[in-house]
């Protein structure tokens, strides 16, 4: 048997290469999965672009100087497996390599999942590490699985993207900027602010994808990247950044003089991602969603946060998939050329927003 694995340079995450290698005989307590397909989003751009600021190539390492394995969510099959726990032909979802295959050590088995101890992996956050069983699984529909793949890891970032500034009451501001407006983590956020009483949401975008986001009808409004002018300068209001854009930063900073807050969540603009120093007003901040959920689960327990999560996700789910008017249709790559080819695309800011991408190595 062998793996397939699409590599990106760290330094330079537009160069990409694809990789086959006969797979090592498992030890002891591992197993093989057998990914099957996975979600290509603007948030494994962000995974590539702060890599090794917050070691997302930490998680499936290369083995080459150099090169890096972005990870996606998705779902896998056991195919191969020396742990007496996991059984062949179990299906799991989780966060994998951009590759056909992968070995995990499961261990802290319970009827819901397991955590993946591989030694490389212990410094690396617990949420990441975690495996669901489908079976098991209170997210899991068999007729959703690549919205599963797509929007569910990012709808959760999300949601506790929208939790924190609520249980900050907002720092005091009344509008929330967000820059990247169409991407699925912004419009996420979006739909959970806009049920929040007396808050304002704008969405930032470029001009091709205005008319999307004003269809979303989660925004209050939608302004170009080049209209901050018509939201007066003295609007209490707080930044949240999913596109990186150092100029776009810079701007929003210098313009708006009781601007509480400013949260960095992406970066969905890779060619004009810039540091955060010495800008006017407060410090740029970067959110770590496992931050959060720490929290919340300290304050609430890990139960009644999971049925909060449940809750909002169905709800989420059900207006993404309205037949109506649908958010997102879904297109599916196969193959390694494919998938290398679906990478560049999303890498480039290229085509749709309403489409998501499901990919497969096999």
């Amino acid at each position: 048997m062998s793996t397939t694995t699409l590599l990106v340079r760290k330094d330079r995450i537009t160069e990409t290469r694809l990789r086959t290698a006969e797979d090592t005989r498992l030890a002891q307590g591992q197993i093989r999965v057998q990914v099957e397909a996975f979600a290509l989003t603007s948030n494994n751009i962000t995974y590539a672009a702060f890599g090794d600021a917050m070691n997302y190539w930490g998680f499936y390492p290369a083995g080459e100087d150099g090169w890096g394995i972005i990870p996606v969510w998705g779902f896998a099959k056991v195919v191969q497996t020396l742990h007496a726990g996991v059984a062949v032909g179990e299906r799991l979802y989780g966060y994998w390599p951009m590759a056909s295959h992968a070995v995990l050590q499961p261990d802290r088995l319970s009827e819901a999942g397991f955590s993946d101890a591989a030694p490389h992996r212990a410094s690396l956050h617990a949420v990441y590490n975690q495996v669901l069983r489908v079976n098991r699984d209170p997210f899991y529909t068999a007729d959703s699985e690549s919205t599963q793949a797509l929007l569910r890891p990012l709808f959760i970032t999300s949601w506790l993207i929208d939790d924190f500034f609520a249980d900050n009451d907002f720092f005091g501001a009344s509008t929330l900027l967000l820059s990247s407006a169409s991407s699925k983590t912004a419009y996420g956020t979006a739909f959970q602010l806009a049920q929040r009483p007396g808050i304002e949401v704008v969405g930032l975008t470029s001009p091709g994808n205005v008319a999307f986001c004003e269809s979303l009808g989660c925004y209050s409004r939608v302004l170009t990247y080049d209209q901050l002018d018509q939201i007066a300068a003295d609007t209490p209001c707080a930044y949240v950044d999913f596109a990186g854009n150092g100029a776009l930063r810079l701007q929003i900073h210098t313009r708006f003089t009781a601007l509480r807050y400013s949260c960095s969540i992406g970066g969905t603009h890779v060619t004009q991602l810039a540091g955060a120093k010495d800008l006017p007003g407060p410090r740029a901040t970067l959110f770590f969603a496992p931050a959060q959920i720490k929290k919340r689960t300290t304050e609430w327990g890990g139960a009644e946060l999971g049925k909060r999560l449940v809750m909002a996700w169905q709800a989420f789910a059900g207006r993404v998939h309205q037949p109506a008017a649908p958010w997102m249709t879904v297109e599916h790559h196969r193959g390694p050329a494919a998938a290398q080819a679906a990478y560049d695309q999303v890498l480039g800011g290229r085509g749709d927003p309403r489409l998501g991408h499901m990919l497969s190595m096999l």
